[in-house]
C-alpha cells in the first residue's frame, strides 16, 4: 500500500484522545472547624496571595479562639496541665515543608512551622529548641491554658483520682464514667458560678476528649497548592507525646502535580500508615480523593485485623484535594457519639470563592450506631 493510501484509510479511524484534566480554580478545604479559616484563606488567595500564607493565615483564626479546644489557645493540656502545640506546613511551588512539635508558650505554631521552613534549613525543632527559635524572632510567649481548658483537666484528674488506670499510661483509649456528685461538688469549689452544663461540658471532655486538629488545604487558579494542619494534640497525654499533625507525610502532604492531603483524628493511627503521602499517591495513580481516602481507612481497618470493638474507640477524618479542585473528606466511623445519646456526622469545610464556606458530609468506612 502507497503511503497516500495508507493515509487515507486511517483518517476516518477516531483516536483516542486522553481527556486533559479541568482548569485549576481557588478552592480551600478543612476540617469542619475551619469554616472562618477557608474564608479567610480564600480571602488572600483571591487577593493574589501566596497558597501557603493563605492557609497559615486561616488556621492562625482557629489558633486564636480559646473556645476550640484542639488547636492552640484554649486547646486541652497534656497530663501535667501544659498546653503542648504542634504544627507543619508545605509548600506546593517550592516543594519545602517545615514543622513544629511540643512546642509551650507560643499560640500561633502554624505561622512558626512557616518560619522554619523559610529561615532554616532544617524541616522540624521540638520542645524547648522550637520554643527558643521563636523567642530569637521575638515571638511572645504566653500562658496557653484557659480556665475552661482546665476546667476540663481538672475534670479528668478527679476521675483518675475515683478511678485508677484511666490515662496516657495504660492504651489511651479507656473511657471514664460518668462524674460523681462528688466531683461535680470540687470542681464547684473551684469554679463557684460555673453553670451545670459547663459542669457536665468538663466530665464530657475528659471521658471523649477533643481530637479534632485543623487541617486546611487551599489551591490557586495558578494550579500553586499548599497546605497545614495545626493541634494542641491528644489532651491528657503524656509530656513529649508527638503525634500526626507535625509528621509531614502524615499529618499533611502537598504535591502540587498531584494534590494535596491531611487528616484530623487520632493521630497515632495515622503516624503508621503515613495518611496524607498514602493519599496523594494514591490520587497519583488514578484514584479519585474519596476512594484514596477509604484506601487509607482500610489500611487502619486492617492493623486492627477488623476489629470493630477496638476501632470503635478512637475516631480519624482525611482530607483530600486534587490539582483540578475535585475534593473530599472521608471518615473512619459514620459518625460520633455525644453526650445525650444522639449522633453526630462527620463534616468538612469547603470554600470555592463563591460565598461563605459550606460544610460537606465526610463519606465513611463504618457504620457506628447509638
Amino acid at each position: 500500500m502507497r503511503r497516500r493510501d495508507w493515509l487515507l484509510s486511517t483518517a476516518a479511524v477516531p483516536v483516542a484522545v486522553q481527556a486533559q484534566p479541568a482548569s485549576p480554580k481557588n478552592i480551600v478545604i478543612s476540617s469542619a472547624n475551619g469554616t472562618k479559616a477557608c474564608e479567610k484563606a480564600m480571602s488572600v488567595l483571591q487577593a493574589g496571595g501566596d497558597t501557603l500564607e493563605a492557609v497559615v493565615q486561616g488556621v492562625t483564626l482557629v489558633e486564636d479562639d480559646p473556645n476550640d479546644t484542639s488547636v492552640g489557645y484554649g486547646g486541652l493540656p497534656n497530663e501535667e496541665g501544659i498546653v503542648e502545640l504542634d504544627a507543619s506546613v508545605m509548600h506546593g511551588p517550592t516543594r519545602r515543608a517545615g514543622s513544629v512539635a511540643s512546642v509551650r508558650n507560643i499560640k500561633n505554631v502554624a505561622r512558626l512551622a512557616k518560619m522554619v521552613m523559610e529561615n532554616t534549613d532544617h524541616v522540624m525543632l521540638v520542645g524547648e529548641g522550637a520554643t527558643r527559635f521563636a523567642r530569637a524572632w521575638g515571638i511572645p510567649e504566653i500562658n496557653m491554658l484557659t480556665e475552661r481548658a482546665r476546667m476540663a483537666w481538672m475534670a479528668w484528674k478527679q476521675s483518675l483520682r475515683d478511678r485508677e488506670g484511666n490515662n496516657n499510661w495504660t492504651d489511651g483509649l479507656d473511657g471514664l464514667d460518668a462524674p460523681t456528685p462528688k466531683q461535680a461538688a470540687t470542681l464547684r469549689q473551684i469554679w463557684p458560678e460555673a453553670s451545670d452544663e459547663m459542669i457536665a461540658w468538663a466530665f464530657d471532655v475528659a471521658r471523649f476528649p477533643t481530637t479534632g486538629t485543623i487541617n486546611c488545604l487551599a489551591l490557586n487558579a495558578k494550579g500553586e497548592m499548599s497546605g497545614t494542619t495545626t493541634t494542641s494534640g491528644l489532651a491528657w497525654k503524656i509530656p513529649g507525646r508527638v503525634g500526626d499533625s507535625p509528621i509531614i507525610g502524615a499529618g499533611v502532604y502537598v504535591d502540587q502535580e498531584v494534590g494535596a492531603a491531611g487528616s484530623t483524628g487520632r493521630g497515632e493511627e495515622n503516624i503508621r500508615v503515613v495518611g496524607a503521602h498514602t493519599i496523594v499517591e494514591n490520587m497519583r495513580h488514578g484514584m479519585d480523593p474519596k476512594a484514596a481516602c477509604h484506601d487509607v481507612l482500610q489500611r487502619i481497618v486492617r492493623n486492627y485485623n477488623g476489629d470493630q470493638k477496638k476501632l470503635n474507640r478512637f475516631d480519624i477524618n482525611f482530607y483530600a484535594l486534587r490539582k483540578d479542585g475535585a475534593h473530599a473528606g472521608a471518615s473512619l466511623w459514620s459518625g460520633r457519639p455525644r453526650r445525650g445519646g444522639y449522633m453526630a456526622s462527620f463534616q468538612y469545610s469547603v470554600n470555592d470563592g463563591s460565598g461563605p464556606s459550606r460544610l460537606e458530609k465526610c463519606s465513611w468506612l463504618l457504620e457506628r450506631k447509638a
